[in-house]
């Protein structure tokens, strides 16, 4: 009988393949003394509060205290977090984790004098402390609070709920715990015999199995456990629904995605476009759908066949460290200066490369202002990862140029415009690979990859945001968010996605249970409208069109100094309109047909 192969433990991960987090503290103790510092430092900012408006250099002084003190807990934040998240049921790291939230919901707290107080400010005062010298850089800072005056509170309430921040985030945390460290997975056994210890890495690459039996049995034994914890996870998702839902109507907006997406500048046509775009595009995802149906030469085509992929085994198998060189590669169409930030992040053990018990799932770039980029994978040696490894390393190198051409308080960029940065860097290499692959193998492999990238991305993560925009809409009404309910709807909208040639299996209906991004406010459109306005720049750069790189390279070094739509009209995407979705649905069907005459020779 075959041993199971279980997943090392932390200790037993060769050193090489972890982050090195003593960039960011030395040691343990390090942390803990800056976490004092930091703990001292909220104590004396309320000292602040109600000096604001005495003249343009108390405005500065205090907005600068204010950032320097959410300076010293992100740093502290980062810290814990990573070293929680590389083994979730390490307590000594979890208790560092919920120290520094609990720090800052105190911060939030504390500080929340700090908007109010800055619209009390006439206006007519407030724009003649601007034109101060000192103030200068400081205008768009203070735009982005004043664009919002209607929806911000007096300080007291304001205060009242950042205090209440930490109870807030009940829900996420509970179902980060039990989705990552409390859920026990059964074993399965690959085409090979091969027995493994089921996790989600182990899951994904099962699904690309070629035995269909293989990939009934992952998907099976994977929602028998979910579906077990239904009820839970229906009642941590309602909790998180419930919080939006609260927060958006004492601070008077029409609907928790009206608020979610202010916090953008973003307006809710960006929304509603994208779902009006992919529902009147579904056509060709049914399209897509029938092909795999006809090559995978299968009676019925189920849910877990979705990722296998159409050619077979994959051609193209990738160790971390070819992966490593293909990426660069690929990305050298982005100049030698770029490249020379991705050897940084390659070559200084900022990633975390390998899955391990407890290590939290799926894979980001992280970090904060004073840390590295970091990044969190959790390894397999196929194509998917390199992938991943080109879009977390698209976050990090934009992070990296937005740090160090931006001072801190536009030193971050918001999430609307960071996947376009990761998705631009995964269409240049299917450009790539598309241009330097002869063998019509690979050549429909990668095909094939991308049309599976582009069904997870734009149909796929709309799924979920019309998902989610039901659930919230239902809740406002009244409704009860119960397992049955959510579960019901979530059924019905996968078969409009995917159409009447595959079947819809009922465990199909939990597939909400286990998606980390319901739990992040309005999240997930941006996966879509990112990787639409990411085909058109990267074929901009692919064709090496007159300053397309340089508009692209100043897009990251913005970070958030601009409005993000204005951001993204000056790279030369004009997200609001919908002739960006419509040259990504052109482009999704030019491969389409190149796949369809490949597989029929």
């Amino acid at each position: 009988m075959n041993k199971i192969q279980k997943l090392p433990t932390r200790a037993e991960v060769p050193v090489e393949l972890t982050w090195d987090l003593t960039k960011i503290f030395i040691n343990d103790q390090e942390f803990e003394d800056n976490l004092q510092q930091a703990i001292d430092s909220n104590q004396k900012i309320t000292s602040i509060a109600g000096t604001l408006a005495q003249s343009a250099s108390a405005l500065k002084k205090g907005i600068d205290a204010v950032l320097a003190l959410y300076r010293q807990v992100e740093k502290l934040a980062v810290y814990a977090s990573m070293k929680s998240d590389q083994d979730t049921a390490n307590n000594h790291y979890q208790a560092y984790q919920a120290q520094v939230n609990s720090l800052l919901a105190q911060v939030d707290a504390n500080v929340a004098f700090l908007e109010p107080e800055i619209l009390a400010i006439p206006p007519e005062k407030l724009n003649k402390f601007k034109q101060d010298f000192q103030l200068q850089s400081y205008q768009h800072f203070l735009d982005m609070i004043t664009i919002n005056r209607n929806h911000v509170l007096d300080a007291q309430s304001e205060a009242l709920l950042s205090a209440a921040g930490d109870v807030m985030q009940t829900a996420s945390n509970t179902f980060n715990v039990l989705d990552n460290s409390d859920l026990k997975f059964p074993v399965v056994t690959d085409e090979k015999g091969q027995q493994y210890q089921l996790s989600d890495g182990v899951y994904s690459r099962l699904l690309e199995s070629g035995d269909q039996s293989v990939r009934q049995k992952a998907f099976m034994a994977l929602y028998q456990v979910y579906g077990q914890f239904k009820n839970t996870f229906a009642t941590t998702l309602a909790g998180e629904v419930k919080k939006n839902n609260y927060l958006a109507q004492v601070h008077h907006y029409s609907s928790a995605r009206e608020q979610a997406m202010s916090q953008n500048y973003i307006p809710t046509t960006v929304y509603d476009t994208l779902i009006t775009e992919v529902n009147q595009h579904l056509d060709l995802l049914h399209r897509y759908v029938a092909l795999r149906k006809q090559i995978l030469n299968v009676s019925e085509l189920h849910m877990y066949d979705m990722y296998t992929p159409l050619v077979g085994q994959p051609p193209l198998t990738y160790t971390f460290s070819s992966a490593k060189q293909t990426a660069k590669q690929a990305l050298a169409v982005l100049g030698a200066d770029y490249l020379e930030h991705v050897d940084e992040i390659f070559n200084n053990r900022d990633i975390d490369v390998v899955e391990n018990q407890g290590k939290v799932s799926g894979a980001y770039s992280g970090g904060s202002y004073d840390t590295a980029p970091y990044e969190l994978l959790n390894w397999q040696d196929n194509l998917d990862n390199l992938y991943t490894l080109v879009h977390e390393t698209g976050h990090s190198v934009h992070s990296w140029y937005t740090r160090h051409y931006q001072p801190y308080m536009y030193g971050d960029y918001p999430i609307f415009i960071a996947e376009i940065a990761s998705t631009t860097n995964e269409n240049i290499l299917t450009e790539y690979l598309l241009q330097t692959q002869t063998d019509p193998k690979v050549r429909a492999y990668v095909l094939n990859y991308y049309l599976d990238g582009f069904k997870g991305t734009i149909y796929r993560q709309t799924q979920f945001a019309q998902f989610e925009h039901f659930i919230h809409q239902a809740d406002a009404q009244g409704k009860a968010l119960t397992a049955d309910y959510m579960s019901s709807y979530y059924e019905q909208l996968n078969a409009r996605y995917y159409g009447n040639d595959v079947i819809n299996d009922p465990q199909i209906a939990f597939e909400w249970t286990r998606i980390p991004h319901f739990y992040m406010n309005y999240y997930v459109y941006q996966y879509a409208t990112g990787f639409a306005a990411a085909s058109y720049l990267s074929s901009q750069i692919m064709q090496q069109k007159p300053h397309a790189r340089d508009k692209y390279l100043h897009y990251l070094q913005t970070g958030s100094s601009e409005y993000p739509i204005q951001i993204m009209q000056q790279a030369g995407v004009d997200m609001t309109k919908p002739d960006y979705l419509e040259v990504a649905f052109a482009t999704f069907a030019q491969r389409l047909d190149e796949l369809e005459k490949l597989l029929s020779k």
